[in-house]
């Protein structure tokens, strides 16, 4: 994995190397993958959580306490409990969703399979998948695992992210790569 110049995904990295080291240790990488995916699903559905992770007003131990909370009341235990507690109480809780990102690749990676973010306008149904995930091994080599997230403002079609390349072919972009050349021609 390439490392990156930004010191929230040095964190990031960090933690979830370590993470996985002690998922992997433990048999248990594809529970603490599904706890994180739960994680960051509370943290997309609530502004609040995302308030108390990125917010420097919350001292270390209030953070500790709501995460340790959150994470009872979603059944989010073991490894990935325990976890979540140490970052909260090391003040690394804005590091979170990059650690989830970095988490996610490391595993990937692990399995022999390349990691895919993929934005699309609408929900993709499982066939979608499917067909996304067939096509995008033949461009890997490999099987990919994807990550997909909804973003209605583009209208149509999909963004793609797998590695350094992205493929952006999402009606947004076409649109305004017309108006950009109508507003050159005119």
């Amino acid at each position: 994995m390439a490392q990156s110049s930004s010191p929230i995904s040095g964190v990031a990295e960090r933690y979830a190397g370590s993470l996985f080291e002690l998922a992997s240790q433990a048999n248990s990488v594809a529970k603490v993958e599904a706890d994180l995916n739960g994680f960051e699903a509370l943290l997309a559905g609530s502004a609040d959580l995302t308030r108390l992770i990125n917010s420097p007003v919350f001292s270390s131990e209030d953070q500790a306490k709501a995460i340790a909370a959150i994470a009872d009341k979603a059944g989010i235990t073991g490894l990935t409990g325990n976890f979540l507690r140490v970052v909260a109480k090391n003040r690394r809780l804005f590091a979170v969703p990059g650690m989830i990102k970095a988490f996610r690749q490391i595993a990937a990676e692990a399995r022999g399979e390349a990691a895919a973010e993929v934005t699309s306008a609408h929900e993709l149904t499982s066939a979608q998948e499917a067909e996304l995930k067939a096509a995008l091994k033949s461009v890997a080599g490999k099987d990919v695992a994807i990550s997909v997230t909804v973003d209605p403002s583009l209208l149509g079609g999909l963004v793609v992210k797998m590695g350094s390349r992205q493929i952006d072919t999402s009606l947004k972009t076409k649109l305004n790569s017309l108006k950009l050349a109508l507003k050159e021609v005119g």
